[in-house]
């Protein structure tokens, strides 16, 4: 996102705040951080005066706010954590932004604060069950993300997306992870029976979403990222083995079935026409957005030996200004 902010607005000035924890790497931005419309700061959403100075010294217009702590494995272990960045967090960068008078902020969060739908599409007006730590931190943060439009009009936007998928991506999530075990000659672990499904949208396809609820979205309101294109997580596991591994024993001599979660929902079907009726729409196809990931190729600077460690805070969020 980031990248592409730099490289499609050269008027404006882009900021990147990001804590740098394990899951960040700057070489990730190499491309983009000599640009002189670009500056990083490191620092953590949490930090009230790092915050506040921020916003005293920028004139910053828009806000991104994709910061949070998103492993739904670790919110079972370490609640309390995820509630301090995803809920407290967001709540220092809305004080700020409130008394700054930015222009919009936009939130994202994520299709899990529905709970778990067998059959029904969710929609913006679906009532939101979360059933996981992760996913009610998301849930609290959005709360308090609208009241602000309703108690103070700062023209705040809520996007709930599906699994994001693409390069650069940390080892800690799905496809990188099963990918990376493959090249090692190791097994995907499969929790439970892989039964539950997920909906899977491109980056490209995410990006292309964010602009046009910046450009177009209506302050107050919330806007489902969907796609269409949907596996289980053992159909997921299948499809990489074919594509990075030679054998042709049977496929489930490279699954590993592990213990599930506490709790492990089955699918998040959502509609997205709301956002659709801006003009937006999914087009990066599965064989298309594995191919464009390149996952070994962008993480080349990453070790295999991290597969399975610990992330802690994954802190990062941007914020822009016209220039």
């Amino acid at each position: 996102m980031i990248i592409t902010l730099v490289e499609k607005f050269p008027q404006w000035q882009i900021i990147n705040l990001d804590k740098l924890d394990s899951c960040s790497s700057l070489k990730n931005l190499s491309s983009v951080d000599q640009r002189p419309n670009y500056k990083f700061i490191q620092g953590d959403i949490c930090n009230p005066y790092l915050i506040n100075t921020l916003f005293e010294r920028e004139n910053i217009d828009i806000v991104f706010h994709f910061a949070a702590q998103t492993h739904v494995d670790h919110s079972f272990r370490w609640p309390a954590e995820f509630k301090r960045v995803n809920v407290d967090g967001t709540r220092v960068l809305l004080k700020a932004a409130c008394e700054a008078g930015v222009e919009k902020f936009i939130y994202a969060s994520t299709d899990e604060v529905y709970g778990e739908s067998i059959d029904k599409e969710c929609d913006e007006f679906c009532p939101r069950q979360p059933s996981n730590p992760y996913a009610a931190s998301k849930a609290a943060a959005e709360s308090i993300v609208l009241s602000y439009w309703k108690k103070y009009k700062l023209p705040v936007i809520v996007t709930r997306s599906n699994n994001v998928y693409g390069p650069h991506q940390y080892l800690e999530k799905v496809i990188p992870k099963f990918i990376s075990l493959l090249l090692l000659n190791k097994k995907c672990p499969i929790q439970g029976s892989g039964l539950q499904s997920r909906h899977f949208l491109h980056t490209d396809d995410a990006i292309e979403a964010f602009l046009t609820v910046m450009e177009k979205g209506v302050p107050g309101e919330i806007y489902n990222m969907g796609s269409n294109f949907e596996l289980s997580i053992i159909q997921l596991a299948r499809e990489l083995i074919k594509m990075s591994t030679s054998a042709e024993e049977d496929f489930n001599n490279w699954l590993d079935f592990v213990e599930d979660r506490p709790h492990n929902d089955l699918r998040y079907p959502m509609n997205s026409d709301k956002l659709q009726g801006l003009g937006w729409k999914p087009c990066v196809t599965w064989p298309e957005g594995i191919r464009k990931t390149g996952w070994l190729a962008c993480n080349s600077h990453t070790s295999f030996n991290t597969v399975i460690s610990y992330s802690h805070d994954h802190i990062s969020a941007f914020v822009y200004k016209m220039i």
